[in-house]
């Protein structure tokens, strides 16, 4: 069976004011099961940034993506995939 596969995401996930302004970085792993549509039935958090206000917009964020569907012989399929999503302060 082929993973599901993350298209390119129409929102990236906001950088909350708070962790910005705390200067809070990370990265948030998370299990995303996928249904034969594409769309993320549910997020789950697999592991920690260390920062509730970054796990939390990870999580909205990646609920509104869209993702290319697990494939059994070719023919879509429900299935998981995980996601890191990266929190990085620039300069």
């Amino acid at each position: 069976m082929k993973a599901p596969t993350p298209l390119p995401p129409d929102t990236p996930p906001d950088y909350p004011r708070l962790a910005r302004r705390s200067h809070q970085q990370g990265t948030v792993m998370l299990n995303v099961p996928v249904t034969v549509d594409g769309a993320a039935s549910e997020v789950n958090i697999a592991q920690s940034s260390g920062s509730d206000a970054l796990d939390d917009a990870a999580r909205q964020a990646v609920r509104r993506w869209r993702f290319i569907p697990a494939k059994r012989g070719g023919e879509p399929v429900a299935g998981w995939v995980r996601v890191p999503v990266v929190f990085r302060l620039e300069g």
